[in-house]
């Protein structure tokens, strides 16, 4: 499945897989990615083409904007037609940010996209970085009769392969650093790559590939709690040029039935505020229509967010904010799976 004529473009953004330990201070610092075939041998023996592009600076994954979004996007743009796929390397406290944003803004997309990185620094001895690198590499430029086996935007760790907008980051200590809750893993790297076929996206039809570069960021996240005062309400709503608010709710999608909240949830509502329910729970989904206290917030013009990550809802709604859409059309958009981002129900 891997082919000698095969290129894969590495790009370096980031993060602590790109760091080597200075022997005399014993500070971690970025080293030159150009040289990761001295750090890391093993690749030559792929046989194809490894190429490497680095962000300059580096960026730590706690400073990722919206504009770097775009700069990647516009990245991968410019080298689509010259690679057969690509392996992104990013910190990973906002990698399943990022993966989810590319999976917006990388409309028609027919090539691998895989994000790694490591909890450990490559030029360390334990790291877990070597690995994670090796298999998103080996899953980049596999294919089957001349098709990419993963055409989509992933993320490869500790030996699984997920569907990037379906990731959060659960875990700061250990190597299994991410998690997909309500999506099966598409591969699990073992002796052997096996992959889960079913659960990977295939286009119908190839068509050429078209990047979205507009974003909107003016969102606000409301996180419910049990105490939630009107103050905290308001100064979230009242946000100038607010156009959108995750509401982040208990459960399957509840919120208090206090009639001070529901009038201030209409209101925003009614002022053309986007409200989008996301679940407080890493695994399940919104259902309004289950408990009374949801119910209210569907009366009120809420939109469920059904099983989304908090990470998906967050990119996609700077997506479709940037494409200046009619507040119906809007509120269409946002209940559609866009890019396999949330599983829409029969009925619902």
């Amino acid at each position: 499945m891997l082919n000698s004529n095969t290129s894969i473009l590495i790009i370096y953004t980031g993060g602590t897989i790109g760091m080597k330990q200075n022997p005399e201070t014993g500070a971690l610092a970025p080293f030159n990615f150009d040289q990761i075939l001295s750090e890391v041998p093993e690749l030559r023996k792929f046989g194809f083409t490894l190429d490497t592009l680095s962000f300059n600076p580096p960026v730590d994954s706690s400073d990722i904007t919206p504009d770097f979004w775009v700069e990647l996007a516009a990245i991968i743009e410019k080298n689509y037609e010259n690679y057969n796929g690509f392996v992104v390397l990013h910190g990973t406290d906002t990698m399943s940010f990022t993966a989810s944003a590319l999976s917006f803004m990388l409309e028609n997309l027919d090539k691998p996209v895989v994000l790694t990185g490591s909890q450990l620094p490559i030029g360390m001895l334990r790291t877990d970085g070597k690995e994670n690198l090796i298999s998103a590499i080996e899953i980049a430029a596999a294919s089957r009769n001349g098709q990419p086996l993963v055409p989509e935007v992933t993320i490869f760790f500790e030996n699984r392969l997920f569907r990037g907008n379906r990731t959060t980051k659960h875990n700061a200590e250990h190597f299994n650093a991410f998690r997909s809750d309500n999506y099966p893993i598409l591969a699990e790297a073992g002796i052997s790559i096996k992959y889960n076929y079913s659960f990977i996206h295939y286009a119908t039809q190839q068509r050429k590939l078209k990047v979205h570069p507009e974003l909107n960021t003016n969102i606000a996240v409301l996180k419910l709690f049990p105490g939630i005062s009107p103050q905290v309400v308001d100064a979230v709503f009242n946000t100038e040029g607010l156009q959108a608010v995750i509401l982040e709710t208990f459960g399957s999608g509840n919120a208090p039935s206090r009639q001070w909240f529901l009038k201030r949830i209409k209101q925003a509502v009614d002022k053309g505020i986007l409200i989008y329910n996301v679940t407080q729970c890493h695994a399940g989904s919104v259902d309004m229509e289950k408990y009374d206290n949801g119910l209210l917030l569907k009366k009120a013009g809420v939109i469920s967010g059904n099983d989304i990550t908090f990470e998906a809802a967050v990119a996609k709604l700077m997506f479709l904010l940037g494409k200046n859409l009619p507040l119906q059309q809007l509120t269409n958009e946002v209940k559609n799976s866009i890019s396999g981002e949330i599983t829409l129900a029969i009925g619902k």
